[in-house]
């Protein structure tokens, strides 16, 4: 299994374990962290969800070969299961992430509640050089969090942030050494079983409440746009070339 799952202290811990792929994630696990967010909102027990990776890489984000082979052609699919269970949990969310977190890998720090990253972390939204499209309602929240202008650096060019530039940025609350950063989550995850949950939960829908109904309908209206991207021949090329290991070629375009 890719996906480890842990419940200390109060604390649900959503592990992305395939280091061998660098965390690239498949159909499954993007079924078994939606199943596990699921499952940690009906659990009395639980007070925070913590999502880490592994030392070095947080997610390389979607397998591309399993993408090719699965992709998101319908509402029903894992990644927008996912995506809903993300947005939907009513528990405070916390994110540790060292490394890389690349497209979902970073799209989905916008919906946790607390974000730690490594000083070594490199998070990038390359959507447009595989001839996609924004995802996970970032074309929506990237602009809200930093502009216009900077969101296109990091939507259209694709270029990406350090750590310290997800903090500054308002990705991030943090930025700490890599050994830090999810022993620094998780104090921070267990400070929830301290405070009474249904005074959190009821400030966190409030704190999501004005923007609720534009973030599910990015997040549709993205998918149908991304889901017809993916057939196109600009993504065809960039798939390719990325499997070839070699570089697109989009002159033909």
């Amino acid at each position: 299994m890719s996906i480890r799952t842990a419940i200390v202290n109060g604390v649900a811990t959503i592990e992305i374990a395939r280091p061998e792929k660098k965390n690239a994630l498949t159909a499954d696990m993007y079924r078994s962290m939606a199943e596990a967010i699921a499952d940690a909102g009906i659990d009395k027990a639980i007070r925070a969800v913590l999502i880490t990776g592994q030392p070095g890489v947080f997610t390389a984000g979607n397998d591309l070969e399993d993408f090719l082979h699965r992709p998101r052609a319908s509402e029903d699919s894992p990644v927008l299961h996912f995506m809903r269970a993300l947005t939907t949990c009513d528990k405070p969310v916390v994110a540790a992430v060292t490394g890389v977190a690349v497209g979902i890998g970073t799209t989905m720090l916008l919906h946790c509640d607390l974000v730690y990253v490594s000083d070594e972390a490199v998070l990038s939204m390359p959507f447009t050089s595989l001839g996609l499209v924004p995802e996970f309602a970032s074309s929506l929240l990237v602009p809200q969090l930093m502009g216009r202008v900077r969101a296109a650096e990091k939507l259209l060019l694709g270029d990406p942030m350090t750590g310290a530039e997800a903090v500054e940025l308002g990705v991030a609350n943090a930025v700490l050494p890599a050994a830090e950063v999810l022993p620094h989550a998780r104090r921070m995850a267990e400070r929830f079983n301290m405070l009474p949950p249904g005074a959190v939960q009821e400030a966190k829908r409030l704190l999501r409440r004005a923007g609720e109904a534009a973030v599910a309908d990015t997040i549709v209206t993205e998918a149908r746009l991304f889901g017809a991207r993916l057939a196109s021949p600009e993504a065809k090329e960039a798939f390719t070339a990325f499997l070839q290991k070699r570089r697109p070629d989009f002159s033909q375009f």
